[in-house]
């Protein structure tokens, strides 16, 4: 069996609208694109077939992969969480530091992987920096281990995002 994929509520429904999306204007969007490669005639040097057939596929690809990940997904209930403590869900302001001295000071999302935008703060609690947070608390210095190095991390607050 897989491994269990936790989730927000909020992500399993935008996942849920990603795959209906897929299964019906994307390919139906593909299936136009396929008939109009086939009216070109010879489908042995027909370019443009060969390219929505590879769409195709890849779409197909799409789906199975978004539906094996919400067959595996499973809700993360906020009475599940422990107050106060680093869940997903958890908006985390921490401070990053440096040999005891405070070099830098920045907020988290902690999500699940569906939901992970590092561009805005979101990261998954599968990342290293999630993984090393979860079951934190306010106070706790954790040292974690990210590609670049160690990272040391003084968590400041936890609170619902």
């Amino acid at each position: 069996m897989a491994e269990e994929i936790l989730l927000t509520e909020e992500a399993l429904k935008k996942r849920k609208q990603e795959l209906e999306h897929l299964k019906t204007v994307k390919r139906a969007e593909i299936a136009e694109r396929i008939e109009r490669a086939r009216a070109f005639g010879d489908l042995s040097e027909n370019s443009e077939y060969d390219e929505a057939k590879n769409a195709q596929a890849f779409l197909e690809y799409e789906i199975a992969q978004l539906e094996e990940r919400l067959r595996y997904a499973r809700v993360v209930k906020e009475d599940e969480q422990e107050e106060g403590k680093v869940s997903i869900g958890s908006l985390v302001k921490v401070q990053e530091l440096e040999d005891g001295e405070a070099v830098d000071e920045f907020e988290l999302t902690i999500c699940g992987d569906a939901e992970e935008d590092p561009a805005n703060n979101k990261i998954s609690y599968q990342a290293p920096i999630g993984k090393g947070l979860m079951g934190c608390e306010a106070g706790q210095v954790v040292d974690i281990e990210v590609p670049m190095g160690m990272l040391t991390l003084k968590v400041l607050e936890v609170s619902r995002a």
